[in-house]
């Protein structure tokens, strides 16, 4: 097959799946041409005197400390999204950079948040890959555990506990496996050492489910939310928050503080970069915040929200009361999609 020919079944399956990035395709077809704009990356993951810290890659790629361990968010470190929309600013972290990372959490299958390029790219740091349920379908022959997690089952290790929780989304990655992947889209909740993060992939406003989780989680520290795409609001309010339901539900979950996430990366949608932020100032001016925070941080920079010496007692453990451990093991996977070693250019390899 030519390389026309594999770009163009790649971009089928990607207007097939309903992504926003296949909605955005003429703005997509107009970044082919620019370069990302460079940022001053971060020189190390690890802040030596932070407890809890939050550093932006990018999209919804986060890297949480959290004390001694540190979590990845949905990486995906590619110049493109299944190379169709190139990134409007670089990564904030040169993988290559990263040290072993405890645990990494995929959100859902759509290729701006499971990029098996940048799983490539950061295999052998990988301790353990943490899924929603049939996710590992579309894996391929990786080295790392893999672990798939219903709604509210959690996993756990030294100390790390990691709870999947709900969130209102789509998890199809070709379209034709809507048929069967109905519940491959999660949040989840980070705790260590008494201290919590949430972190929302990519959902629509869902009150009860928000409140559900603020209601399992009462001591939320940082809600990573998304606030984009945007317009066309009619479209996209059907699978993703605009600012203003982020702050609802940054409420919802009763959190400390919020930082926004997943906008002004890749051209996704039809909102200018610079319109989420704007919506938010907006927001912020006219919501009373009551003692909490939105902390916005610049793609490539790290903010610390506890230093050493700083929050809860290590011992404190988890919440109460805070998800059990399911001590069965997740579900079998459903029917797979297309051939996971898939030779079509939906996935970002560049090789």
């Amino acid at each position: 097959m030519t390389t026309r020919a594999l770009i163009g079944l790649a971009l089928v399956a990607a207007l097939a799946s309903g992504c926003a990035i296949a909605r955005a395709g003429g703005r997509a077809a107009g970044s082919l041409f620019e370069s990302p704009r460079k940022v001053d990356k971060l020189r190390s993951a690890v802040d030596p005197e932070a407890r809890l810290a939050i550093s932006w890659v990018g999209h919804a790629t986060v890297l949480v400390q959290m004390d001694d361990k540190l979590i990845l968010t949905d990486p995906v470190f590619t110049p493109t999204v299944g190379q169709v929309s190139k990134r409007l600013v670089e990564p904030g972290i040169d993988p290559k950079t990263l040290p072993a990372l405890d645990a990494v959490v995929v959100s859902h299958m759509h290729f701006d948040h499971l990029s098996l390029g940048s799983l490539d790219m950061i295999e052998p740091k990988v301790r353990t890959l943490l899924m929603p349920r049939g996710g590992v379908t579309y894996l391929t022959d990786f080295s790392f555990p893999v672990v798939e997690l219903r709604t509210w089952q959690a996993w756990e290790k030294d100390g790390l506990r990691i709870t999947a929780a709900p969130v209102d989304h789509v998890g199809y990655r070709y379209g034709i496996d809507d048929a069967w992947m109905k519940e491959s889209f999660t949040g989840y909740v980070i705790e260590y050492h008494g201290m919590t993060v949430y972190f929302g992939g990519d959902t629509a406003y869902e009150q009860r489910m928000f409140a559900e989780t603020g209601m399992r989680f009462p001591d939320i520290d940082v809600a990573l939310l998304p606030i984009g795409p945007i317009e066309p609001h009619d479209l996209m309010r059907r699978f993703h928050m605009d600012p203003a339901q982020a702050v609802r539900a940054m409420f919802d979950l009763g959190a400390k503080r919020m930082v926004p996430i997943h906008y002004d990366t890749f051209i996704n949608s039809t909102d200018a970069p610079g319109d989420a932020l704007a919506m938010l100032e907006a927001t912020k001016a006219k919501t009373v915040m009551a003692g909490k925070e939105i902390v916005e941080i610049p793609i490539g920079q790290r903010r610390v929200f506890l230093k050493k010496g700083e929050g809860p007692d290590e011992a404190r453990g988890f919440a109460v009361p805070a998800s059990p451990v399911d001590p069965s093991p997740p579900p079998e996977a459903p029917p797979p999609p297309p051939p996971a070693k898939s030779t079509i250019p939906d996935d970002d390899r560049l090789d």
